[in-house]
């Protein structure tokens, strides 16, 4: 949502919604936009946050899918130091339980909760919260984690005034072979801080889930890592698979872009430095 025009104050905001989920009915029209649409805890969820005034404002959704929306909002600087902020809120009902399955299973975080779809959901959200701070505390450019609750994650807006940077794929056509290697350059820095600094493999890496910071404002691009949830501690027993599969589609897109550059020596670059993780991880 661009600029605070339509932005709503949280509380008025929560109390519309909360209307909306107790009284409507199950409508084909009410099917359409029943994505935007928030169950009774989640809205609680929402007003607990906005209680402790890290979301002020809330607007509409900048992103959509399957498992979950993102939302762009307003917080009190003073308390999340940070004016615009990203609220990404899973889908409980829609999530793809199998699929959040395989990367929880062996994350020594999360092994003993349970096996239901409310439960993944919510340790799924916790989990992505605590990969991007690891990330971010490894010197990786992510959206800055504020916080986590339930099937509620609040982070950095990466974006102005509103508005979202753009994926790397939506851009492609824009950049240069100059900037392409510069980008490239430093995508490969970020993923080898995130293997040796992180301990972490993304496992879904690729230019559909990295931003184009600086887009916007006709600034050099800058890459931003996103959608940590899948992220796997380099002691899950597929981390080594994940990680040649995001090195593999590194390679193939910035191939496109007339990067010489090939998937093992990206690898090599990446994994220079680094050991199994032998511990317990945060």
């Amino acid at each position: 949502m661009a600029g605070e025009e339509g932005l709503f104050e949280i509380e008025e905001w929560l109390r519309w919604e909360r209307k909306r989920a107790r009284t409507r009915r199950r409508t084909q029209e009410d099917r359409k936009v029943e994505e935007y649409v928030f169950d009774i805890p989640t809205l609680e969820c929402l007003y607990k946050l906005a209680k402790r005034r890290i979301i002020t404002a809330m607007g509409g959704p900048v992103s959509t899918g399957k498992e979950a929306n993102v939302f762009h909002a307003l917080s009190d600087k003073s308390v999340t130091g940070m004016k615009e902020i990203a609220v990404k809120i899973y889908k409980i009902e829609t999530s793809t339980f199998d699929a959040m399955h395989e990367y929880i299973i062996g994350d020594p975080r999360f092994e003993n909760i349970k096996k239901n779809k409310r439960s993944m959901v919510f340790a799924w959200t916790k989990k992505e919260f605590r990969n991007l701070k690891r990330a971010a505390d490894a010197g990786v450019r992510v959206p800055k984690p504020v916080a986590a609750d339930r099937n509620v994650l609040v982070m950095e807006f990466i974006g102005v005034d509103g508005v979202p940077e753009p994926l790397l794929r939506e851009v492609a056509n824009d950049i240069d072979k100059a900037d392409a290697k510069r980008i490239f350059k430093d995508l490969v820095s970020y993923m080898r801080l995130l293997y040796n600094g992180a301990r972490l493999v993304h496992a879904d890496l690729s230019e559909f889930n990295i931003m184009a910071e600086g887009y916007i404002e006709s600034e050099n691009i800058r890459p931003v890592l996103i959608d940590f949830g899948q992220a796997v501690l380099l002691s899950h027993p597929n981390a080594e698979a994940f990680l040649r599969r995001d090195v593999r589609n590194v390679a193939t897109f910035f191939k496109k872009l007339s990067v010489q550059c090939s998937e093992d020596e990206i690898l090599r670059l990446v994994e220079n430095g680094g050991r199994k993780e032998t511990g317990r991880g945060r």
